[in-house]
């Protein structure tokens, strides 16, 4: 990844609101980063941290309504994809930016083989003819690993297994050469050796074909081993951001703190008892007036109840929102 390169993606200000009986839930506020060319990005947080709902605001694929994106700007080939028309977000949707989505399963349709799945994209959005994109489709299934192509293509993805299907997938998100792939969680749902096979792959591929990856994951165990830059969100908003050995060495964000100590870590050949975060995820009612982690938080103080932190750079491309310096242990001077 070049040092100073322009960002692929630049998203500032991102907000959605979802619309539902009796109010409305404030699932992403004020949520801004970019996205830097060969950069493999991890978005870390716990269920209902806004991961998943800030990717697909950014490419229109969220119901509306009840989701509404009501403000920010998603910079993408020097366009804004929220403002766009719904023709040009199609073709860039699928085209230029790829996504794979948790369960490969309910993404497939059963009642069209997996050749007719890859073949799709590549002839709506490359223009080829059914012979060509039968070609290409059968080095796509090569390319993510998945041996006797030329039959497999003719297969269902009831006939593939839970980590093949995840291949299948990835296959269909790269048909159109993507400078952009979002993979939501796609390892959620398979076991822990065939993760490790798709992590590998999705590694080999994101250097392979010098794609930018967004890597949706609450699992830092995952980020720690394949992201060049880490963000982590909670309540709907980022809380830190920072390169992953930075963050992993001095994280800033009590938060982020708690979390690496829920990793499971063996010490001196014996298992450590994990811990845990006391408290519940915030309800996301209204736009947050305060900090969303304060109730859970062992360092929080009475301004963290009436205002909510912004980011502050922490220097080593490091930024952390918090009232609370963790390099000094005292509140911030500001």
């Amino acid at each position: 990844m070049p040092d100073g390169a322009q960002p692929v993606l630049d998203v500032r200000g991102l907000k959605t609101v979802f619309k539902i009986r009796g109010g409305e839930v404030h699932a992403v506020n004020d949520v801004s980063f970019d996205l830097k060319p060969g950069e493999l990005l991890g978005v870390v947080g716990e269920s209902g941290s806004g991961k998943s709902v800030t990717m697909m605001s950014l490419l229109g694929l969220l119901p509306s309504p009840p989701a509404d994106v009501r403000g920010g700007t998603v910079t993408f080939d020097g366009q804004d994809l929220l403002k766009v028309d719904a023709e040009t977000l199609r073709k860039t949707r699928g085209g230029k930016i790829g996504f794979v989505f948790q369960d490969p399963m309910t993404s497939l349709n059963p009642v069209y083989n997996v050749g007719m799945q890859i073949m799709e994209p590549l002839r709506k959005h490359m223009g080829m003819t059914k012979k060509q994109a039968a070609v290409r489709a059968k080095e796509l299934l090569e390319l993510v690993g998945i041996p006797d192509a030329d039959q497999r293509l003719k297969d269902y993805p009831h006939q593939f297994s839970g980590g093949m299907r995840q291949r299948v997938m990835i296959a269909i998100a790269l048909a159109c050469d993507p400078k952009v792939l979002v993979a939501d969680e796609p390892t959620t749902a398979l076991d822990v050796t065939i993760q490790a096979q798709i992590l590998e792959l999705m590694k080999e591929l994101q250097e392979r074909l010098g794609m930018a990856v967004i890597w949706i994951t609450h699992d830092l165990g995952v980020v720690a081993g394949i992201a060049d830059r880490v963000v982590v969100m909670y309540g709907g908003q980022i809380v830190e951001q920072a390169p992953t050995r930075e963050l992993f060495k001095n994280p800033q964000h009590p938060y982020t703190r708690a979390l690496l100590k829920t990793v499971p870590r063996v010490s001196g050949g014996r298992e450590e008892r994990l811990e845990i975060i006391e408290g519940q995820p915030p309800i996301l009612g209204a736009s947050p007036t305060a900090c969303p982690f304060r109730d859970r938080c062992d360092v929080a103080m009475d301004r963290c109840a009436h205002e909510n932190p912004q980011r502050y750079d922490v220097g080593n491309n490091h930024d952390a929102a918090c009232f609370y310096d963790a390099r000094t242990g005292a509140p911030r001077d500001v």
